[in-house]
């Protein structure tokens, strides 16, 4: 089956436009650089009359459109058909109401007569102490101290709040995890122990080092307003103490950052080849 792209997009489609009528050079030399069936008119397309007059105005349709081809909740929950629908009411004036980036998402589908439900993974507080506690405030992940209550399988993939589904993790770890699959994120993560203990060696240090220069930077100040001057030996010698600790303190936070960098690029660039390996054509 030849893959093919309109001149138009979906939502003129759906509106009952025929990508016969209309050209769109872009699209044209898209489809042949593909060795796609094209659909659309022949010809130059300098004199197009835009269905939104305003560019302002089609700026905010195609951030509201973004918005939702990037939210999996949202798909989930709502056809693209009838999300359709709504942004061709809202474009005719059936609904009197024009997305807006100021607003957030939620906002702009609600104004649209749109339910989408973003409280899915919605844990109580007791729950979420709960996991804490029985996991000591430890990462499962990468082992460094933890806050943030994670869902296994994400919520947006299995609306499953149950407890057994929910593990701790340092707010990095369920940052770079995301909608990651939980069986490929820790496949992914067991072919890493090493980093993962060089990560908490790093932690733990720069704490220690961290903890010594609050330390002596109180000890500088209580010291200080003792003798009632600021130029003395002793105070200067504790400076130097101070400034290199602080040096050493940079240095490997500079290495920890490049680390935890390293490891966040490892997980995005195989979660991305995971995804690429699944599609079947390049659009």
């Amino acid at each position: 089956m030849n893959p093919k792209l309109t001149s138009i997009c979906d939502i003129c489609l759906q509106r009952g436009r025929k990508a016969e009528d209309f050209p769109n050079q872009t699209v044209e030399i898209f489809a042949k650089a593909l060795l796609y069936s094209f659909v659309g008119k022949d010809g130059k397309d300098n004199n197009l009359n835009f269905l939104v007059a305003t560019k302002q105005k089609r700026k905010e349709y195609e951030s509201f459109i973004q918005d939702y081809d990037g939210n999996e909740l949202a798909e989930q929950q709502l056809k693209r058909a009838d999300f359709n629908t709504a942004v061709i009411a809202s474009e005719d004036g059936t609904i009197n109401f024009l997305p807006s980036q100021n607003l957030d998402f939620s906002e702009n589908l609600k104004n649209m007569g749109l339910d989408v439900n973003f409280q899915l993974n919605e844990v109580d507080f007791i729950d979420r102490e709960r996991v804490r506690a029985k996991y000591h405030y430890r990462c499962q992940y990468c082992g460094r101290r933890g806050h943030s209550v994670d869902h296994k399988d994400p919520v947006s993939l299995s609306h499953n709040n149950d407890f057994d589904n929910l593990i701790l993790s340092c707010s990095e770890c369920n940052r770079i995890k995301s909608n990651m699959p939980f069986k490929l994120f820790k496949h992914l993560n067991d072919q890493i122990p090493n980093i993962n203990k060089k990560l908490v060696k790093y932690e733990n240090t720069l704490s220690t080092l961290k903890e010594e220069f609050e330390q002596k930077r109180r000890e500088l100040a209580a010291k200080a307003h003792l003798k009632g001057v600021v130029n003395d030996p002793e105070l200067n010698a504790i400076r130097k103490q101070n400034k290199k600790l602080q040096d050493a303190i940079d240095s490997l936070q500079s290495d920890y950052g490049a680390l935890r960098k390293l490891r966040e690029n490892y997980f995005t660039t195989e979660w991305k080849l995971n995804q690429e390996n699944k599609r079947n054509d390049i659009i």
